[in-house]
């Protein structure tokens, strides 16, 4: 099977300030602020969903193709692809564009300040993916938002089923958007908070919610995650982790595992668990594409941390 993963690529420039912001933004002069941060460690990453799937999916031995828009500075990121042999045939250059870029400071508490810009980001509407030739399975994550909503109208027409999953696009949709994104979606896939979000918005339960789709995929952090379906609900254990070093990016590679086990055809407990194992292998590295794994490495864990072999 062959995946259309509709979503973001972007630049993200991580900052590192050796101190705290507290001490440096005084709440009471909030109404003037003017402050400046030297920061002395800094890294460029490639990021964006639909690079981030596409990389871990490419890890797992599955064939995925990212779709979604970029600008006249993709240049560094299309050689990463190229590189690690993940298609670039629905890539779309927009002209005068920058590609989307997140600059986001951190302290040594870890709070985050961040700025993002959606450039060619914004465009993703101007790929039709009904025009693609040879999917069997689609994806649409966070990206920006007219091509959110064309993306999943597309592949209901066409038959493709897909994996709805909004990410941090969720605030974009009122209840009645969700409402039929659900109707068009073979699966939604959520985090704890994406969850809660979307019951409140909808008034749906997850329940209620179950019963639109072939199953809501819920994603809890370190507790593990739950994959409900019409009858039953499998509660999907946290993978062992080496280490915690930087969560950005498990989500996006637990998606990946998620698609590879669609593609497959495996059951939800090897589906859930090979999605969790992704995103453990994921936390061990700075970064959302930097993390390797062989298929060896991968079998080897999976059966330590499971049980049971992966196949």
């Amino acid at each position: 099977m062959s995946a259309l993963i509709c979503g973001s690529f972007a630049f993200d420039t991580i900052m590192v300030f050796d101190d705290h912001f507290k001490h440096h933004i005084l709440p009471e002069q909030v109404h003037i602020l003017n402050v400046s941060f030297l920061v002395p460690d800094l890294r460029r990453e490639f990021g964006g969903c639909a690079g981030n799937i596409a990389y871990n999916l490419k890890m797992l031995g599955g064939e995925g193709r990212p779709v979604g828009t970029v600008g006249e500075d993709f240049s560094p990121y299309a050689k990463w692809m190229d590189e690690c042999g993940i298609s670039r045939e629905q890539v779309l250059e927009v002209s005068g564009s920058y590609t989307a870029q997140a600059y986001i400071t951190t302290d040594k508490d870890d709070n985050q300040i961040t700025a993002f810009h959606p450039g060619a980001m914004n465009q993703a509407h101007q790929i039709d993916v009904s025009k693609i030739d040879g999917c069997t399975l689609g994806m649409v994550s966070p990206d920006g938002r007219q091509g959110m909503i064309e993306h999943a109208e597309q592949f209901a027409e066409i038959g493709v089923p897909f994996i709805f999953d909004p990410g941090q696009g969720m605030p974009m949709f009122d209840g009645d958007s969700l409402m039929r994104f659900a109707e068009q979606a073979s699966w939604l896939a959520f985090n704890d908070y994406e969850a809660k979000l979307m019951q409140e918005r909808t008034g749906k339960s997850l329940k209620q919610l179950a019963q639109m789709v072939d199953a809501i995929i819920v994603t809890r952090g370190g507790e593990g995650s739950e994959i409900i379906t019409r009858e039953s609900v499998y509660s999907i254990p946290a993978a062992p982790v080496k280490a915690v070093v930087d969560p950005t990016g498990c989500g996006d590679a637990y998606r990946a595992g998620m698609l590879y086990g669609l593609m497959n055809d495996m059951d939800w407990e090897t589906t859930g668990r090979i999605a969790a194992l992704m995103g453990a292998i994921k936390i061990e590295q700075a970064g959302t594409q930097n993390h390797i794994v062989t298929s060896e490495e991968f079998g080897r864990r999976f059966e330590k941390a499971f049980d049971y072999k992966f196949t």
